[in-house]
């Protein structure tokens, strides 16, 4: 598989992830009721969903700076 299209479906599935954990986080902190019931788990007084949303988000940068260099 060429690098590019290896690139290019990591950040399709970051854009998900970031989709995904972004709407989760907003339930969370602003509307504070999560869909999932993940209120009760927290890491550091944060829910885990803003870390799946920092992760994704660092991973669609990485790939995007890959994919245009």
């Amino acid at each position: 598989m060429p690098k590019q299209t290896a690139l290019l479906i990591i950040i399709i599935i970051a854009v998900a992830g970031m989709l995904f954990s972004g709407y989760l986080s907003y339930q969370e902190l602003f509307a504070k009721s999560c869909t999932l019931g993940c209120s009760a788990n927290k890491i550091a007084g944060i829910p885990p969903c803003v870390y799946g949303l920092a992760m994704y988000t660092l991973l669609f940068f990485v790939s995007l700076a890959g994919l245009v260099s």
